[in-house]
C-alpha cells in the first residue's frame, strides 16, 4: 500500500514538473512576439527569422508559435535569387496597419551583419529606411545594424554614413528588394533617414 502511494507520488510529481516545462516554453515561445519594442532611445529588438546568407523564406507563425517555412500554393518558398543579403526579421510588438495602407504585420527590419540564427533576438540600432511597396500594399524595411560594435561589419551610425560610404549597399539592397520574388511587383518610393525610421518605428509600436 505503500509502496503504491509513493509511486502515484512519484508519478504526479514527473507529471508537474513537465507541465511546468511545457508551461514555461509556451510562455517563452508566446513573448518572442510581444518583446519590447525599444531597449533604450535609440536602441530596439529584432526578432531573426532568416539568417543572412539563407534562401529560404522562415517566418514566425503566431498560431503554433515556432518558426517555420514560409508556404505559397503548398510548395515551400525558396528564393530563387541570391539569397538574403542581411539578417531578416521583424521588431517585436509593432504592427502595420492595413487601415493606413499596411500588410497587417510587425514592421520589417533588415540587419546588416554577419550571420544570426532564426530565432535570435538581437539588439538594433536602426539608420534608415526603405521605402517599399509591395503588390500595392506598403511594405516598409528598416535598414538596421546591431548595437553591439563587435556584430558590426559596415563602419556606420546614420542613414549619412551609409549614404556616403556604402552607396552600394543600398543599390544592392534596392536591386535585391526588386527581384528576389518574381511573382510580386514591388515599387521603391525612395530612402528615408535614420530619423525616419525611428518615427516610422514609434508609429507602428502596437
Amino acid at each position: 500500500m505503500i509502496c503504491s502511494v509513493n509511486n502515484n507520488i512519484k508519478r504526479f510529481k514527473k507529471l508537474v514538473f513537465i507541465i511546468l516545462i511545457v508551461l514555461q516554453s509556451c510562455a517563452k515561445e508566446k513573448e518572442i512576439y510581444y518583446l519590447p519594442t525599444q531597449v533604450s532611445e535609440n536602441s530596439f529588438n529584432a526578432v531573426i527569422e532568416i539568417p543572412a546568407g539563407t534562401n529560404k523564406k522562415y517566418e514566425y507563425d503566431k498560431e503554433s508559435k515556432s518558426f517555420i517555412i514560409d508556404k505559397k500554393d503548398g510548395k515551400e518558398r525558396i528564393i530563387d535569387f541570391l539569397p538574403y543579403p542581411g539578417n531578416y526579421g521583424f521588431i517585436p510588438s509593432t504592427y502595420s496597419d492595413p487601415k493606413t495602407g499596411g500588410d497587417g504585420d510587425a514592421l520589417d527590419v533588415l540587419v546588416l551583419s554577419e550571420y544570426v540564427p532564426t530565432g535570435s533576438v538581437l539588439e538594433i540600432k536602426p539608420i534608415a529606411i526603405l521605402k517599399l511597396i509591395d503588390n500595392g500594399e506598403i511594405d516598409y524595411k528598416i535598414i538596421a545594424i546591431p548595437s553591439n560594435v563587435k556584430q558590426q561589419i559596415i563602419n556606420v551610425n546614420n542613414y549619412n554614413d551609409l549614404a556616403n560610404r556604402f552607396p552600394e549597399v543600398k543599390t544592392i539592397i534596392e536591386l535585391w528588394f526588386l527581384n528576389y520574388n518574381k511573382t510580386d511587383t514591388a515599387t521603391i518610393e525612395g530612402w528615408g533617414d535614420d530619423k525616419m525610421a525611428l518615427i516610422e518605428i514609434n508609429k507602428s509600436k502596437s
